[in-house]
């Protein structure tokens, strides 16, 4: 049964709110568009072999058929050569194990990789090639040892990578778990976990990464620890899974793949999470805790966060997602108020818009600065999909990273406002308009010096 719950609304408002200059536009759902994408499947074994590779090899053209991207599949490691791979736009190197490629034909996925290519690691792809730095660090940890297949619990960490972005919270799988030599955490954007109190025989202290992306020398990585089973490839959410992994790395979806680590949660998802959250202004949110969304609905106004203290030097992640042509934004350094036209008249909002005027669309500081919509444009999902922002404040500058991108660049020069310190709020700005958002989560970061430069 859908959990959903209703944010209550506050009385009195203005009848616009920023972001608001046009009308609001009704959601128009985008078609999807196939990809065209080439991949190449890489499952030569030196070691170990997996019974689930014909399985897995299927799925890959079954999922290819369906969304619209080639694959080609092979245990030939004289495919590495520098014009055969050049094709591809992700190899997906699917449990193989041992020493798999010569000197030569390592040289060559290098420069792949380097030149832009994707990497898909599948299972025991993390037990491969332990004696090449470069592919260490491209798979991000090697296997160290496995208990019995047994059922455990996934935690998932990030819910904007396509390859999560359908997945509850916790998710039920069963599986054969690898422990690995080192922990990722560090240098990749963790993805998901295992609950190491789920099921026996987990080494990683608590800390047991199971899923990650990374951008790498130029290049894309995709890993994966799921898949031993024949079953993983017929379950239709590891399928959903290892389908987003592969269009992230192949340069067909975007996400923030940056490692991330000490930010807290001012929204996860739950009602509880909402208790330091405040409505200005009429319309309202609605929350889903199966999905752990917040969603516009109703008139305009705007849900604003009043913690414990203001923020001034920080930065601020969270995930959103349009349906089609619809409007909303994210404001920072506001004073507190429950009339929404305060953080028009003192902060900045920060677009969400598809089709407006450069300074007023997605990635714009609203009214005053456009974004650089060539990188805009190249890191954006569209309409159906999730992006995530990070807006990183510090003194008087703002910076917009989209999907880990850079976007835009901007200090406030307005003496009768300021971004030294205020409050951040998500807007609800029509009844036409639905945008989501989930996974608030904001961390300190060092004050500014006094010459005005950080850390």
């Amino acid at each position: 049964m859908r959990a959903s719950a209703r944010i209550a609304t506050a009385t009195a408002a203005a009848a616009l709110l920023i972001g608001c200059v046009s009308g609001p536009a009704a959601s128009k759902p985008e078609p999807s568009q196939a990809e065209g994408e080439k991949v190449l499947v890489f499952s030569k074994t030196a070691g170990f072999r997996h019974d689930s590779i014909p399985d897995g090899i299927a799925a890959v053209k079954d999922l290819g058929a369906a969304n619209g991207f080639t694959v080609d599949a092979t245990e030939d490691a004289g495919a590495f050569t520098a014009s055969n791979l050049a094709q591809y736009d992700a190899v997906i190197w699917l449990s193989t194990t041992g020493d798999v490629l010569n000197a030569e034909q390592q040289t060559a996925f290098e420069g792949y990789i380097k030149k832009g290519g994707g990497y898909v690691g599948v299972h025991a792809a993390a037990d491969t090639e332990y004696d090449w730095p470069f592919y260490g660090g491209l798979a991000g940890a090697y296997f160290q040892s496995h208990p019995a297949i047994q059922p455990a619990k996934v935690e998932v960490e990030d819910h904007a990578h396509p390859s999560t972005e359908h997945l509850p919270g916790i998710w039920d799988r069963t599986d054969e778990w690898y422990n690995y030599r080192s922990n990722p955490r560090d240098r990749a954007r963790v993805l998901a976990s295992l609950d190491e109190s789920s099921y026996t025989g987990g080494t990683m202290s608590g800390d047991h990464p199971i899923a990650w992306c990374q951008d790498y020398q130029g290049g894309r990585s995709f890993y994966t620890g799921g898949g031993h089973t024949k079953e993983s490839f017929a379950d239709p959410a590891y399928r959903t899974h290892l389908l987003g992994g592969i269009r992230w790395a192949t340069g067909a979806a975007q996400a923030d793949c940056r490692a991330e680590k000490g930010y807290t949660p001012i929204f996860d998802g739950t009602a509880a999470s909402l208790d330091g959250w405040k409505q200005a202004g009429p319309g309202s949110f609605e929350l889903n805790e199966a999905d752990g969304t917040l969603t516009t609905v109703g008139g305009m106004g705007m849900l604003w966060y009043d913690g414990a203290k203001e923020l001034g030097s920080y930065s601020l992640k969270l995930d959103w997602r349009m349906d089609g042509d619809d409007n909303s934004g994210i404001f920072v350094g506001f004073p507190a108020s429950d009339d929404p036209w305060s953080a028009v008249n003192n902060g900045y909002e920060i677009q969400i818009d598809a089709t407006d005027v450069p300074e007023k669309t997605t990635g714009s500081v609203y009214g005053f600065k456009s974004a650089d919509l060539k990188k805009r444009d190249k890191a954006l999902n569209p309409p159906g999909e999730w992006n995530t922002y990070e807006l990183r404040v510090e003194g008087e500058r703002l910076r917009v990273y989209l999907n880990g991108v850079k976007i835009n660049d901007f200090t406030n020069k307005d003496p009768a406002r300021s971004l030294k310190d205020g409050h951040i709020g998500i807007q609800n700005h029509g009844a036409d308009d639905q945008v989501s958002f989930r996974d608030i989560r904001v961390k300190d970061l060092p004050a500014r010096t006094a010459s005005g430069v950080g850390r």
